[in-house]
């Protein structure tokens, strides 16, 4: 499966990159109201957590309906920006590789079936109608495009470190 090598590729990438950053720049915000580079990957922390569960559970039911999580407050009291920035970055990377491993162990059968029921269009980052059938691999897929997306704002935030 091409995207669990990209997920692999981007994280081993972007975890090199990530630990060059010094403790200070990581906890920097660029502005009010705005995530600073701990706060980006802990929210990558809690998004691999969630779509860990919703990875695994997908396999034995036959919807794709899972519960969401309220970003910012999961952000806000898990108090990011005073973890260590290696800690952060190790969990990460070492939690991803783990979804890399997940979403190749799921037959391709389970992966490809439509499910008519879901709630894509309300959790996924490029949602699917809700008069549309959804797959595992879809949201699969697009887990690895919101990381890749959130590894974006993570440059842009540490673009004048």
């Amino acid at each position: 499966m091409d995207y669990s090598d990209d997920l692999r590729a981007i994280v081993e990438d972007a975890a090199v990159r990530l630990l060059a950053v010094t403790p200070a720049a990581s906890a920097r915000r660029p502005g009010p109201g705005r995530w600073s580079a701990r706060e980006i990957v802990g929210h990558l922390i809690d998004s691999a957590s969630n779509n860990h569960q919703r990875f695994v559970r997908s396999q034995f039911r036959d919807d794709l309906v899972f519960p969401g999580y309220e970003q910012e407050p999961w952000v806000a009291v898990q108090k990011y920006n005073d973890a260590p920035w290696s800690e952060l970055v190790t969990l990460w990377r070492t939690f991803n590789l783990h979804l890399a491993r997940v979403m190749e162990a799921v037959p391709e059968a389970e992966r490809l079936r439509p499910r008519a029921q879901h709630n894509l269009y309300e959790i996924a980052t490029h949602g699917v109608p809700a008069d549309e059938p959804a797959t595992l691999d879809y949201f699969m897929r697009d887990y690895v495009e919101h990381l890749k997306q959130h590894l974006r704002q993570t440059d842009a935030t540490l673009g004048d470190r």
